[in-house]
């Protein structure tokens, strides 16, 4: 049976543009940063050791007395913090 005969590859042309020259060589970075997950889920769970905090023992601790209600917005915020870094995660 005969070969196909072998067809030489074409060099991709790179277009220099005001960002500078790219090229097909340079590897493309993907996924996420190291920092993200960490991050993600200390937020979650300082939000939710937050409000658990706030419920059993809110009274006592002098930070939380000051802010009164507020503390569920702190805890919530802060879970709410957690799940938009959870979208930069791949």
């Amino acid at each position: 049976m005969p070969e196909s005969r072998l067809r030489k590859k074409k060099k991709r042309k790179t277009s220099s543009s005001a960002g500078g020259s790219t090229s097909a060589d340079t590897p493309v970075k993907l996924g996420s940063g190291r920092w993200v997950v960490p991050t993600m889920c200390t937020l979650l769970l300082v939000g939710l050791a937050w409000i658990v905090v706030y419920y059993l023992a809110g009274a006592d601790v002098p930070v939380m007395r000051r802010f009164g209600d507020w503390n569920l917005m702190i805890g919530m915020g802060a879970i709410l913090l957690g799940l938009l870094t959870a979208m930069k995660w791949e």
